[in-house]
């Protein structure tokens, strides 16, 4: 499938991650509430299975920004390789966007970072290229989805709308003027209500 994508957990309130995100909350607090629907809550039911499928399917390549990547912040001054061990889930080239230039790092089970400086342009080119028809996905975070957002680029759009307030964080419609897509399948769990939309013909 050569569409972009973008998969994202929210709030009722719209936030994406809560406040204070840090090495100990790397979702910020409570942003973990958010992720229940698939990350082992017993009450997790088929709806969640099917749209895990979704959010796990393979892509050819990835855009994600800096925050996701790690919680360092300007210069590269330890050797973090991400939040996902030796192997991390991609298993294919991941554009990570930073202001501090870095080699790449290759890591088991065929992902490779790969730091870019030129801003999301350039790395959603880049991944365009590298992903050779097989498609690209905005893995996040919360900047990266509105830089996407903005510059149009994204085919197909799910929210996990988690029954969660967290009255602050990082939003991913804060400055997009309008949303440009329709929905195509809705599932339901307790744990959160699965939109897959589609960009508007």
């Amino acid at each position: 499938m050569s569409d972009t994508t973008c998969h994202m957990s929210i709030s009722l309130d719209g936030f994406v991650a809560g406040p204070d995100q840090s090495r100990e909350d790397p979702l910020g607090k409570r942003g973990i509430e958010l992720h229940g629907w698939h990350i082992g809550d017993p009450r997790a039911n088929e709806a969640d299975e099917v749209a895990a499928g979704w959010l796990m399917r393979p892509r050819g390549a990835y855009v994600m920004g800096r925050n996701m990547f790690g919680p360092i912040r300007g210069a590269w001054d330890e050797d973090w390789r991400g939040w996902w061990g030796a192997e991390p889930p991609y298993h294919a080239p991941v554009f990570v966007l930073t202001h501090h230039a870095h080699e790449p790092i290759e890591m088991e089970g065929g992902t490779t970072f790969h730091f870019v400086t030129d801003g999301f342009g350039a790395a959603y080119a880049m991944a365009t290229e590298a992903a050779g028809g097989a498609g690209v996905d905005i893995a996040g975070g919360a900047s990266t989805v509105r830089q996407a957002l903005a510059a149009g680029v994204v085919d197909e759009l799910t929210l996990d709308i988690a029954p969660v307030l967290l009255g602050s964080g990082e939003r991913i419609f804060d400055g997009i003027a309008s949303f440009g897509f329709e929905p195509v399948e809705v599932l339901h769990s307790p744990l959160a209500t699965h939109i897959r939309y589609r960009r508007a013909s």
